[in-house]
């Protein structure tokens, strides 16, 4: 079994203080064979991902690895661009010139507000807000995957409850038809069963469906 993680966060992002050697270490203790890290970008200067990567010390670190660890695992260069559909040629400038293997695309704001305060403002219909900006990201922004598809359920379900999967199926197979049009994947991101979500993410239903889209298409 070749198993590969497309999906990793180190100290380049702002959110985590892992060092990438360490995370080396434990991929192949584990047994897995590839790995992609994916570091959060941004160019807004609103967004808390603002501002953190230096492009030159993550390449350094890359190659580091993949000579300390190459005959052991493969080292995929990769990034995780948020909001991706906006602010399009500054993302071009930036990443253009660069040679990454990989680009996931997420939501984590809206108007600039994190998908928590929104929540707190819209509250149940924060889920259609957020269907509605995925849409507009797999319509417009040059990704390979689309990240954690239904995201708003990490920070809704405690106090909102999970969405109703028939409520929103028609926005959501929108979604991924647009997807699959553009030929851009959908992560199957599995911390939510690490935690009481108890779920992946996204939802089974939304990985079926995407299946069953894909295989008429």
């Amino acid at each position: 079994m070749y198993l590969m993680d497309y999906h990793h966060h180190t100290n380049h992002s702002f959110d985590s203080n892992a060092k990438m050697e360490d995370v080396c270490i434990q991929a192949i203790k584990r047994g897995i064979k590839e790995i992609c890290f994916t570091e959060h970008f941004s160019v807004n200067p609103l967004a808390s991902t603002f501002g953190h990567m230096n492009f030159d010390r993550y390449f350094l670190d890359i190659t580091n690895c993949r000579e300390k660890f190459g005959s052991l695992l493969n080292i995929k260069v990769g990034i995780e661009l948020c909001e991706p559909h906006l602010l399009m040629e500054q993302y071009q400038d930036e990443i253009g010139p660069l040679d990454l293997d990989f680009i996931l695309g997420s939501v984590h704001n809206i108007d600039n507000r994190k998908l928590r305060l929104v929540l707190q403002e819209h509250q149940h219909h924060a889920y259609q807000l957020y269907f509605e900006v995925l849409y507009k990201l797999v319509s417009l922004a040059d990704i390979d995957v689309l990240a954690h598809l239904d995201l708003m359920k990490r920070y809704a379900h405690k106090e909102f409850g999970l969405y109703h999967f028939p409520d929103y199926e028609e926005g959501i197979r929108e979604i991924l038809r647009k997807a699959i049009q553009r030929n851009i994947g959908i992560e199957i991101n599995t911390s939510g069963l690490r935690s009481d979500l108890g779920q992946p993410l996204p939802s089974f239903e939304i990985i079926k469906l995407y299946k069953e889209l894909g295989e008429r298409s």
